[in-house]
């Protein structure tokens, strides 16, 4: 994984903005942050590949990050993830199982990564904290939402109205990610796309 580490800047001027979130003496805040390392990364480099057991969780600081998997050769992208979101195998990283999906940045990122190790001795930490409880628990259910709502989008809508919702819902998604990871995302090829993003167009 070609990474450039990177500590020119101090973390706490990133994090400062979350610790509302995280009631917690200032002694542990700075504690927690020492735990966290920042890298400079490439575009297209992968975080993690599908298959591995993920040790690592990221957090965006700059960039796009996609989570991507292999059906039977086709690279199929199913969710996104931009500044400020939390990226990891979650299953993979909490049970020591294979990843089912790969991570890849889509952009150039900065990104803050810790290791399972921290991540542990954090949630033993604040386990009985229930504000932070509460945004872990926002974090994971959060992501399994999306993954269901993907889902729903699929067996309930059609490939133009699962772009118009795309359109209406995460419109920098359309804005920042190159057409054909979202010709995967929405289950259809670049030309099927291009075909429903001219149909629209003729309407305007």
């Amino acid at each position: 994984m070609p990474v450039k580490p990177d500590d020119s800047q101090n973390l706490s001027t990133f994090l400062e903005k979350f610790r509302a979130n995280f009631p917690v003496p200032s002694e542990k805040w700075d504690s927690y942050l020492g735990r966290f390392k920042r890298i400079q990364v490439p575009a297209k480099t992968v975080l993690l590949h599908e298959g591995d057991i993920s040790r690592k969780a990221f957090l965006i600081e700059k960039g796009c990050l996609r989570v991507w998997f292999n059906n039977n050769g086709d690279d199929v992208t199913f969710q996104f993830f931009f500044e400020n979101n939390t990226v990891s195998s979650i299953e993979s990283f909490r049970k020591n199982i294979p990843s089912l999906f790969s991570i890849e940045t889509i952009e150039p990122c900065t990104l803050w990564w810790i290791d399972k190790l921290d991540v542990e001795f954090l949630l033993a930490d604040v386990s009985e904290i229930p504000a932070m409880r509460d945004q872990i628990l926002d974090v994971m259910f959060g992501r399994t939402l999306h993954y269901m709502q993907h889902f729903l989008s699929f067996i309930r809508d059609s490939p133009q109205q699962r772009y118009v919702n795309l359109l209406t819902q995460q419109p920098y998604v359309v804005q920042r990610v190159p057409q054909h990871y979202i010709a995967s995302y929405l289950g259809i090829s670049r030309v099927h796309l291009s075909r429903i993003k001219n149909k629209l167009a003729r309407k305007k």
